[in-house]
């Protein structure tokens, strides 16, 4: 009667296996450490000796140097001794490399090897930083009417219709004509090849003109591009700062947050989340001397001085053939001729147009790519600090044009793949669609998140110990197996969280200390239920039978409906909320597998066995 078919003890015996693999990680907990990587390519391995020899000559106490994927792992035995190292790292490695601190996992590589790896921790457990950025939408619109208003004027030469001038005025573009016959002409070329915007007749200036608006359709999708584009550039940017598991998420229609958990340069964060960048495409002016005209300061008519990544002053024409807001796709790989790195742009129609109509008599001539980047910095200002930004701007590729550029070229000359790799992925992602302002920032320190993680902790063993000794002196032996299936649920708990890479917070403790007591709610059912058939003169053999199974529909009904309140938790919360549904859901699943299906295992190991069972220790 009391029995189970031996394929339900080897499932119960594997996923509590599992579990427990999955889970161990964990326990091993997480080294401060320094995370370095090249801008343009892998590091060497030279670079490890230079590392050691730095931190030597300070006499900084580090555990191991251990190369991780493309990067270098510096990892310390204590915080104080890594913030000290970042300095003289950065100071002796130069602009070249990226030093980032971190916090890396210390799970031993056998369980790496396994996917199993620790669950990340939350804002409020491990520290870090939170950030609330703010769109510029006026912003994103005046880039794209500045885009249209340029694009007008080479529209309307190219269909030889002539024209006074062409101006913006706020969210308005104005066109104005010799005379109103022009004016017409030009209003149906304009609409077809400009469908975003709305052209409407009107007299601007004393004369006939045309005024141009973004379509309300234009606008929201204008809107959307910006905040898409600045959440996916935001990630391609928290990625050089070794980040485990950031959050950046949409709130509301013009709002960003970004969550950085573990981060400790608060500083770094701040400039490289507040940058504004954009991307240009000139052609090399041959006309002059670029290192004559940097040291004199006396540029050529029509040339700009710029400076490559390597510092090599470079003359560029002043005309911009394009910016990378016509950017639509961008992928690195090999050109077939020479079988070398390049990466390959695809560009919307306009920015198609722009640049067949630049290079079609520059073929063999040299082009540009200038990135252009904007960092907040603080300085002084009257005694009070102030936040001003600095523009930078850097040739970060020249390449010479092979053939008539349309929508789609490639861009050669690059040093190795992974340089092709960040040039396409800065192309793709790595501007910013309109500019962000920080309006609120919040720092979390890493001793407060430990706190946070010891009175969680505390929390949760607290009560799991006071659930426990209820359960041992009010059940007996039946009340050590209850207690026996809430440790392997909390164990299941904690796997589950990490094969699915879940982040811990205080509200998930929260929910994993609440499952704790909803795991032995289920076993008291039954085993009240156990205690019932025994008053009623059944045997205790039926009594174990009839226990697991009458109360069966009472647990499933009040666990189906917690977990309906936990989905629409996760559903329409947000942040903490989000993190406590995650759990709650995880341990309902959970406590039900080991509340029935493992206790009755254990009973059945015990009384099933067994042809005349007198009494029940229940």
């Amino acid at each position: 009667m009391n029995r189970y078919p031996l394929w339900k003890y080897l499932l119960i015996l594997v996923v509590l296996v599992v579990g427990l693999l999955y889970a161990l990680p964990n326990l091993y907990g997480e080294d401060p450490a320094i995370q370095i990587s090249k801008r343009n390519a892998v590091v060497s391995a030279g670079l490890q000796s230079q590392v050691e020899a730095v931190l030597k000559k300070d006499g900084l106490r580090y555990k191991r140097i251990e190369h991780e994927g493309d990067n270098l792992l510096v990892r310390f035995y204590n915080t104080d001794t890594q913030l000290k190292a970042i300095d003289p790292i950065k100071g002796a490695l130069g602009d070249q490399y990226v030093v980032a601190v971190n916090l890396a996992s210390s799970t031993p590589g056998w369980l790496r090897a396994i996917g199993a790896n620790p669950m990340y921790l939350g804002l409020d457990l491990r520290g870090g930083v939170h950030f609330l950025l703010q769109i510029d939408m006026e912003a994103a619109v005046s880039q794209v009417l500045d885009r249209d208003e340029t694009g007008m004027r080479r529209f309307l030469m190219s269909k030889q219709l002539q024209y006074r001038a062409v101006s913006r005025v706020k969210d308005q573009v104005f066109v104005r004509f010799p005379d109103a016959a022009t004016r017409d002409k030009a209003q149906g070329l304009l609409s077809n090849e400009y469908r975003d915007l709305v052209f409407s007749p009107v007299t601007h200036d004393g004369g006939p003109a045309l005024s141009a608006k973004l379509s309300e359709v234009a606008l929201k999708q204008t809107q959307q591009y910006a905040m898409e584009q600045n959440i996916t550039t935001l990630r391609n940017r928290v990625n050089e700062l070794g980040v485990a598991e950031p959050v950046i998420q949409r709130q509301g229609k013009d709002r960003i947050v970004v969550e950085l958990p573990g981060v400790q340069d608060t500083a770094r964060a701040k400039n490289i989340l507040g940058a504004t960048a954009g991307l240009q495409f000139r052609l090399v002016y041959n006309g002059g001397d670029a290192a004559q005209a940097a040291k004199t300061g006396n540029v050529p008519l029509g040339a700009s001085l710029f400076r490559e990544r390597n510092g090599q002053p470079i003359l560029l024409q002043s005309q911009v053939i394009l910016t990378g807001d016509y950017v639509t796709n961008a992928s690195s790989g090999f050109e077939q001729q020479n079988n070398t790195p390049a990466v390959f742009i695809t560009l919307d129609g306009q920015g198609a147009s722009l640049m067949s109509a630049a290079t079609r008599n520059n073929v063999g001539k040299l082009m540009a790519v200038v990135y252009i980047e904007t960092k907040p910095a603080t300085q002084m200002v009257n005694g009070k600090k102030k936040t001003v930004y600095k523009k930078t701007q850097e040739v970060i590729n020249v390449a010479r044009i092979q053939e008539q550029l349309g929508k789609r070229f490639q861009i050669t000359g690059l040093d190795s793949p992974q340089q092709a790799r960040n040039l396409a992925l800065l192309l793709r992602a790595g501007s910013l669609a309109a500019p962000m302002n920080i309006v609120e920032e919040r720092t979390v320190g890493p001793s407060l998140g430990k706190e946070n993680i010891q009175q969680g902790f505390n929390s949760a063993v607290i009560g799991f110990l006071l659930v426990v000794l209820f359960m041992a002196v009010y059940y007996r032996v039946f009340g050590l197996i209850a207690n026996l299936a809430l440790f392997a649920n909390v164990v299941l708990v904690v796997a589950v969280m990490s094969m699915i890479q879940a982040t811990l917070t205080l509200p998930g403790i929260a929910g994993i200390t609440l499952t704790v007591g909803m795991a032995v709610d289920a076993n008291v059912l039954i085993f009240e239920r156990i205690r019932e058939e025994l008053r009623n003169g059944n045997s205790p053999q039926a009594s174990i039978h009839a226990g697991y199974d009458r109360a069966m529909a009472t647990i499933v009904d009040s666990n189906v409906t917690t977990l309906i309140a936990a989905i629409i938790l996760f559903a329409f919360g947000s942040g903490a909320v989000k993190g406590f549904a995650v759990t709650l859901s995880i341990g309902i699943v959970t406590s039900m597998f080991t509340a029935i299906m493992g206790t009755r295992a254990v009973v059945n190991l015990i009384y099933g066995g067994r042809r005349r069972v007198k009494k029940l220790a229940v």
